[in-house]
């Protein structure tokens, strides 16, 4: 095993900021955080010239980076290439996310992240689900020919494919709190997301054992003062987390400061990108489902204007919440991995502890990231 420290960076350790401190590593794993003076002399030391050293960032749905989209391209190797992409940017692990596409698609994907974890790829968590059992009303960019309802021949076949981190998203008013149940007792994670539902339908999702809300505010039925609809569930439910495209372009960032301050917790909002292939590449147009996306002023969009997927990066969420919605700089770096590590049941991420898996970001003072590392092992951005 290969054992050396980190030292030079004040440590952010996902609750606090410890100065004048070194991570020591241990292989793929935290042997302990100490004090820089107490490192033992013949320790090789990896040493950042300041700036912040915090948890890796993990992102519960990333569609694609580095030119390669999961839809587009389902194959061990392509999900290896968007881990990468991510990485420049501060993510150290990831759920590839596949969009409503056919069952043929959907079963190359799920093969391919099999054989990335299979072959050990770094940062590749498990896999999400985003449709195809969707709300048509709030399918946003997914195909509506692709969308359709849950059987329990697909509950079957979900519950059997053996990823230990599989996240599905689902819109509630379509599919039987029962489904939902059997779902959640057989290990997955439920969403709820391109919903139309009712403030009492996401309830009983969540009395069901709906654990989140995918991308809160989009692509659902919006809060009012009389009808709350899926937001309104979503802030008032404890039970709930919430993934947040933190962009400038999904969410004003004056909901986003409303929503920060108004959800009820145990449950919290955690950053999401929802990327696409554009991330860590130079395309300037996408195909999804046969159709052109465009990317255009930080966004990417549909010829009709629907936002399809981001054109964002972990680092810049993090950036756009402490400079443009007032976000303090540790919460924000919380919002990007202690509470998606919360969300998503792996304890042994989203903290800078002993014992913790070695997943780290070094950030500079302009708040991007410089070099990552993943179970221990460095990628410079």
């Amino acid at each position: 095993m290969t054992r050396f420290a980190i030292a030079g960076a004040e440590i952010f350790d996902g609750t606090k900021r410890r100065p004048l401190h070194a991570v020591v590593v241990d292989g793929a794993r935290i042997l302990d955080v100490v004090q820089e003076s107490v490192l033992p002399g013949d320790l090789p030391v990896q040493r950042l010239p300041g700036g912040v050293l915090a948890p890796g960032f993990i992102d519960a749905q990333a569609n694609g980076g580095g030119g390669v989209l999961l839809n587009d391209a389902p194959t061990a190797d392509g999900v290896r290439t968007i881990c990468d992409a991510h990485g420049r940017f501060g993510t150290t692990a990831l759920l590839p996310t596949l969009i409503t596409d056919s069952p043929a698609i959907t079963a190359k994907a799920v093969a391919s992240v099999k054989q990335a974890i299979a072959n050990g790829t770094l940062g590749c968590l498990g896999l999400h689900l985003e449709g195809p059992f969707l709300s048509p009303e709030r399918r946003g960019a997914h195909d509506a020919s692709l969308i359709r309802t849950m059987t329990d021949a697909d509950v079957d076949e979900i519950l059997s494919l053996g990823i230990e981190t599989l996240l599905i998203t689902v819109s509630p008013e379509r599919i039987a709190p029962a489904i939902i149940r059997r779902l959640v007792d057989g290990g997955a994670i439920v969403s709820l997301g391109h919903s139309n539902a009712t403030y009492d339908q996401i309830l009983t999702a969540v009395d069901a054992g709906a654990r989140g809300v995918t991308h809160i505010f989009n692509a659902m039925s919006p809060m009012t003062h009389r009808a709350p609809g899926v937001v309104g569930g979503a802030l008032d439910s404890g039970e709930l987390w919430c993934g947040l495209i933190a962009d400038g372009h999904h969410v004003h960032p004056a909901a986003i400061g409303i929503a920060l301050r108004a959800k009820r917790q145990p449950g919290r909002i955690f950053l999401v990108t929802d990327a696409m292939s554009t991330v860590g590449s130079g395309q300037q147009t996408i195909t999804l489902n046969g159709r052109t996306v465009w990317r255009r002023n930080g966004a990417l969009e549909l010829e009709d204007g629907t936002l399809a997927g981001s054109d964002l990066d972990m680092m810049s969420g993090v950036r756009y919440l402490v400079k443009q919605v007032g976000v303090e700089l540790g919460e924000a770096l919380r919002m990007a991995s202690t509470y998606p590590a919360e969300f998503l049941k792996r304890p042994e991420l989203g903290g800078i502890a002993a014992g913790a898996r070695a997943d780290l970001v070094h950030i500079d003072d302009d708040l991007k990231a410089k070099a990552i590392w993943r179970a221990g092992v460095r990628l410079d951005a």
